[in-house]
């Protein structure tokens, strides 16, 4: 049985994930015990590179896999030993119109976009209303950013912050639909918008919930600006470096070691109990943080389900490897830009409002929307030199609106279907099917791989491979009962919750870990 250095832990961390590795960085540098308990056999969690393809030297993010959340704070205060890359072009989003190819490149230059918008729309009228609708969003964000790394604002605190009546109406109070169908004009633009409403979340753009406002508004605030950076060395790098930080800082990490059971009235330290490959121990904490979703949390306590519904994922995660990338039917744009930003498929607003209204009666799109970047461009440190030497390359596709509900009679059909229809939408726009593309791995196989919300429930546990844990919150105070002065607590005093499921959860932003342990030591 495993062997800890203490009886009693000031800190008992369940989940290696990269919350869990950021709390537990910040509370050892304190001065404090801390251990990390992690049931697979590497740290990371959703944020790892891994090689995925036999024999083949190419580390992916294999599922998450872009930057945007994570405030350079918590790099500086923890020292860390990683980097971003800025992505030249933000977006290209091919479309055919009176029978000719053509798209809309967002990047490269003012002078680039505004000719692509006018060559696009016939004006200037839309890429004039994208610079404003975009300056008002870049505004709020450098006023919303830096909040998630200090204690819960109220509404009107942060409402006041914001100092935009018309900002506050448009993200927090009216369904984003409204907004975007007042600002433009043009389909094709109006779902370019759109999308970033809609990762990892099942909604309308009218939903009366205002999800894909949440999602919407947690897109465009990253880093003050809505950038969204590629990891140099791929999403592992972070997440090693986030251990070795917490391991130099004295933090222990036991890999293998399943939680079980969380018992605690919540004043005495609770105990802890773990499975490993051998049988099953335990440990006290005096504090415990739980890197897991809110049901997990639940279901360690001992606890019915929470009254809310249950999560549901709703995205197809693809990683392919290509030994070249694809010609376009759109001769005007060179594949390498892009593919090097985001690549907007049947991603219209119309196409959009289609593939949720089919999703929302139990059917799979029959034009599947997704997006796709390519990592590689920007940062090839994630292939070995013999591939980039032959020009070969990564594309992460993410698809939208394929609730866990469509997987549940059959996974595998499902998935092979859906990709199927994924990749026909993307070889409308290339002058040759993506398929001919492929890299072989060594034992002659295409290399890629797709994985629907239902395998990353199984593989990550991600209750119904919901990337968020559950639907994203509002960045502020809310009636959160017991998650307290930084969305971190939990009915239990000296349990707390840091992870994606915590309020100013979600992405890959070490948030929920850096607030719970300011929570722990008293800030």
């Amino acid at each position: 049985m495993t062997s800890f250095g203490h009886d009693v832990y000031d800190d008992v961390i369940v989940g290696g994930g990269h919350n869990g590795l950021v709390a537990a960085a910040y509370l050892a540098r304190a001065g404090r015990s801390v251990l990390v308990l992690e049931r697979l056999g590497n740290t990371g969690g959703a944020a790892i590179s891994t090689r995925p393809f036999v024999g083949v030297d190419a580390r992916l993010s294999r599922y998450s896999y872009l930057v945007s959340l994570l405030p350079a704070k918590i790099v500086r205060d923890l020292g860390l030993e990683f980097a971003v890359r800025k992505r030249t072009v933000s977006s290209y989003t091919p479309v055919e119109r009176d029978g000719r190819p053509g798209g809309l490149l967002v990047g490269g230059g003012e002078s680039r976009t505004r000719e692509s918008f006018e060559r696009l729309t016939g004006s200037e009228r839309e890429y004039e209303s994208w610079r404003a609708f975009y300056g008002r969003t870049g505004r709020l964000a450098e006023k919303v950013f830096p909040t998630l790394t200090e204690p819960l604002p109220t509404r009107a605190e942060l409402r006041a912050r914001i100092d935009d009546e018309t900002a506050w109406r448009m993200l927090f109070e009216e369904p984003l639909g409204r907004a975007v169908e007042e600002h433009f004009a043009d389909d094709l633009v109006r779902g370019v918008v759109l999308t970033d409403a809609l990762i990892g979340t099942f909604a309308d753009a009218h939903d009366a919930s205002l999800a894909q406002n949440r999602c919407f508004l947690y897109h465009v605030i990253g880093g003050g600006t809505g950038d969204w950076d590629v990891p140099v060395g791929g999403m592992g790098a972070l997440t090693d470096a986030l251990a070795a930080a917490a391991l130099a800082a004295g933090a222990e990490i036991a890999t293998g070691h399943e939680v079980l059971r969380i018992e605690t009235d919540g004043r005495a330290p609770a105990e802890v109990t773990f499975r490993t490959a051998t049988g099953e121990g335990r440990v006290v904490g005096r504090t415990v943080l739980v890197n897991a979703s809110p049901r997990a949390l639940g279901e360690l306590l001992g606890e019915a389900a929470a009254a809310e519904e249950a999560p549901e994922g709703a995205q197809l995660k693809v990683n392919m490897l290509l030994s070249r990338l694809p010609r376009l039917r759109d001769t005007s744009v060179d594949p390498r830009e892009a593919f090097g930003g985001t690549f907007h498929i049947a991603e219209g607003y119309a196409e959009l409002a289609r593939a949720y209204a089919e999703a929302a009666t139990g059917e799979l799109p029959s034009v599947p929307p997704s997006e796709i970047y390519c990592h590689s461009l920007t940062d090839p440190s994630i292939l070995g030199p013999e591939l980039v030497a032959q020009g070969y390359q990564t594309l992460t596709l993410f698809g939208l609106h394929t609730p866990a509900r469509l997987f549940g009679h059959d996974n595998q059909g499902a998935r092979e279907v859906l990709l199927t229809g994924t990749l026909a939408q993307l070889d409308a726009h290339l002058e040759e099917p993506i398929t001919d593309c492929l890299a072989f791995d060594a034992d002659g196989r295409p290399c890629i791989e797709a994985k629907t919300p239902l395998d990353l429930e199984r593989e990550l546990r991600l209750p119904g491979g919901h990337i968020f844990h559950r639907d994203l919150s509002w960045p502020y105070a809310q009636d959160q009962g017991a998650a307290g002065r930084w969305g971190v607590g939990t009915p239990y005093a000296n349990v707390l919750l840091c992870g994606a499921g915590a309020v100013r959860g979600g992405g890959v932003s070490g948030v929920p870990g850096h607030n719970a342990a300011m929570a722990v030591l008293g800030h």
